[in-house]
Parts: C-alpha cells; sequence; structure tokens
C-alpha cells in the first residue's frame, strides 16, 4: 500500500499547505487589526467625553505628550479609517483563500479517489 503520489498531486498538496499558511498570516493579521479597532473605537468613545479644552495626552515612545482634543480626535479617526479598511482588505484576501483551499481540497480528494479506485 506504499503508493507514490503522482507529481501532480504532490504539487497540489504542497500548493494547498502554501494557501492554508497564507490563510493563517491573514487571519492573523486581521485578528491584530480588530484589536486595534476596539481600542480606537473605545477612545473615541472616551474623547467624547472630555471637554474641549481638556486635557488629552499621547503617548510617544516613553513618553506623555500633551496634544489638543481635536488633533487626538482627527489622528484616531483616521487611523480608525485606515484600519477599517485594511480589514475589508483582508476580508476579501480571506474569502478568496477559503475558496482556493476548498477548490484544491476537492481536485486532491478526486485525484485520490480516482487513482485508488483505478488501482483496486
Amino acid at each position: 500500500m506504499a503508493e507514490r503520489l503522482p507529481p501532480e498531486v504532490q504539487q497540489q498538496i504542497v500548493k494547498l499547505q502554501q494557501l492554508q499558511a497564507q490563510l493563517n498570516q491573514v487571519v492573523t493579521e486581521k485578528n491584530v487589526l480588530e484589536q486595534e479597532l476596539r481600542e480606537v473605537s473605545r477612545a473615541l468613545e472616551v474623547l467624547k467625553d472630555v471637554p474641549e479644552d481638556g486635557e488629552v495626552f499621547r503617548v510617544a515612545g516613553h513618553l506623555l505628550v500633551k496634544v489638543k482634543k481635536s488633533d487626538a480626535e482627527k489622528e484616531l479617526s483616521e487611523r480608525k479609517e485606515l484600519i477599517e479598511l485594511r480589514l475589508k482588505t483582508l476580508e476579501k484576501q480571506e474569502s478568496l483563500l477559503r475558496q482556493q483551499i476548498s477548490e484544491l481540497q476537492t481536485k486532491i480528494q478526486r485525484s485520490l479517489s480516482g487513482a485508488g479506485g483505478a488501482g483496486g
């Protein structure tokens, strides 16, 4: 029963492993960005309660730097937009990768069942 896989199937399996690795990378990056989006959204919520002349500080390395509330809101809003855009891109990538993986798995299964059926 120690049959060798045809070279085409071996290549498909390697491609499948590459796609799965890419998918894992995309999902990981998406999770990180979703967490960052929650933090940015929370910071924007907190800023709503701060009076216009209230003190707002931003982390800069090991320092806290005083900034205008409007500047902080603008910076956070821009960051939020950027994250949301990147998330949409990653969601499209994830969907495409899942589709490619599914199609390739089906191909491999057909090849293996065809090879197994022909040999038996």
